[in-house]
Formats: C-alpha cells, structure tokens, sequence
C-alpha cells in the first residue's frame, strides 16, 4: 500500500512539474503573439497565464513535499501540502475568471478590432499546447492535480473559444464574439472552482470524505460476533485520497486476554481494508461495563 501511494505521488509530482513548464513556455510565446498581433485580448491572457504559471509552479513545489516522510513536526506527513497548493490554486482561479469578465463587459459594450489571422495561428498553438498537458494529467487522483487540470482545460476553452471567434471574423465583422465567449468560458471555470474548494473545505475542517459513511463502517464492523457496540467513530482524509480512521469496538466482558483481543481487532481491520481501503486505521478495544470517558458519535 505504501509502494502503491509513494509510485501515485511521484507521477502526481511529475505531471505537475510537466504542466509547470508547458504553460510558463506558452505564456513566453503569447506574449510575444501578443505584440506581434497587437491583440490586447491575448495580452490579456498572457498576464492570466502568468498567473497560472505561477500557481502551477506552487502546486509543483506543494506537491513534492507532500510525498515527505512524517516528522515529528508533522506526524501524519505532509500531504496536506498538497491540498494547500490546491486552495491557492482555486483563488488565482477566481481572480483571474474576475479579471476576465472584467474585461469582456466593456468589450461587449465597445469591441475592438484584432489581428483575427494571427490570433487563428496563435489558437491553434495554444489548444495543442494546453491540450498536452492536461491530456497529461487527465489521469490525475489528487485534489491538487484535478484543480491544475482545470487551470489548463480553463486555457484549451479559452483558446478554442479564441480560434472560433478568430475564423469567423476573418469573414464576418463580429468583434463581439470574443467576450460573449470569454465569459461562458468564466462561468463554466468558477462552477468548477466552487466544486473544489468546497471539497478543499470539507477536507480541513476533516469532514466524512466523500463515498464513505460511517453509519455503514458501523454496521460493516457489528457483523463481526464478538463485537457488541461501536462508538467514538471518527473518519477524515489528508488530502482527498489518504482516509484516516479511529474508532472504539465494544467487547463481551468474558474476553479477557490479549490474544483474543488482537484477534478481534485484525478481523476488525482486515474488514475495514477490504471493504473501505482505508490507509490509516487505529483501533481500541474495550468492555461492555468499561467506562472510556467518550460519548457515541454518530
């Protein structure tokens, strides 16, 4: 399991790094594009690039030190990192959707004229490069590797939406397409922002991770005979992926030796694993007439 999590870290860093010097490479090229063309729509996204870069570069930075070891500083590891780098993520996210809209409403109202020949080629640039790097990580598990995927399916939309616009204004006078586009590119990204940092959310204020109840964990460990009761049932994640478990199991008093009872718990977690895929169990034994200062959780 361990082996299976530090191989699934290494690739999560990895993409991110890939993602990291795709779009600060293309953020070097549409700023020159965007002289070239004299496009203040592309200038514009080359400052919103800059600023995915530079999350990316964070979550690259955050990621990598996920995948440390624990310490005593940080007992259960540093795997939240990774969810740090997700958050910040999402807050370039939505300023840089703000900066959008804040651009495309004037434009809508005034639209301005653009060099629709050279944004064509530059668009097309872009899908192919963006479209790399998030075919790059599509197959990403981690809240952080799902929230930089978004930042570059955000620039594949916005260069689609920018090649659209550039065809038919080589043939139609329809300047006005470009931030009618930009902003259902806007809406869509902080739809899917929101999703994410409430998920972000949950996780640091150690919410039940998603898929998981712990009324079915109890019913699940109630099947096994010498248990009698489960209290004090406590379930979170880390970081969206690694599930953390603490939960007490009520025993007969006529169980008495420390035999029966290591039994009992290796059933209990074994049940636990194969039912559930939990990374991190700990398990208290204690009798019926025991008196462990807890009181159910539900």
């Amino acid at each position: 399991m361990a082996h299976h999590h530090n191989h699934r870290d290494y690739h999560s860093t990895k993409n991110i790094k890939t993602a990291f010097f795709l779009n600060f490479t293309f953020t070097i090229i549409e700023i020159i594009g965007g002289f070239y063309t004299n496009s203040l729509a592309i200038m514009s996204d080359a400052v919103h690039d800059l600023g995915d870069s530079l999350s990316l570069g964070l979550s690259w930075c955050f990621q990598k030190k996920s995948t440390k070891k624990p310490s005593k500083d940080y007992s259960y590891g540093y795997k939240r990192f990774s969810l740090l780098g997700a958050i910040i993520n999402s807050l370039v996210l939505i300023i840089g959707s703000i900066f959008i809209i804040k651009e495309a409403i004037p434009r809508i109202i005034e639209p301005e004229t653009t060099d629709a020949f050279g944004m064509m080629w530059l668009a097309i640039l872009g899908i192919i490069v963006n479209g790399a790097a998030v075919f790059k990580l599509k197959k990403g598990v981690s809240i952080n590797e799902k929230v930089v995927s978004l930042h570059l399916l955000e620039d594949v939309l916005g260069w689609v939406a920018v090649l659209i616009a550039s065809i038919v204004m080589q043939f139609w006078d329809l300047p006005i397409l470009d931030p009618i586009l930009s902003l259902l590119i806007a809406a869509f990204v902080l739809f899917n922002v929101y999703k994410n940092i409430k998920e972000s959310i949950s996780i640091i204020l150690q919410g039940v991770p998603r898929g998981f109840s712990t009324d079915e964990i109890r019913s699940t460990l109630l099947t096994i005979s010498e248990i009698k009761e489960v209290h004090d049932c406590h379930l979170w994640t880390m970081d969206g992926e690694f599930n953390v478990l603490t939960v007490h199991l009520i025993v007969a008093n006529h169980i008495i030796s420390w035999e029966q009872s290591k039994k009992i718990k290796q059933k209990a977690r074994k049940l636990l694993q194969d039912q559930f895929h939990l990374e991190h169990i700990t398990l208290e034994v204690e009798f019926e007439d025991e008196d462990c200062g807890y009181k159910d959780c539900n």
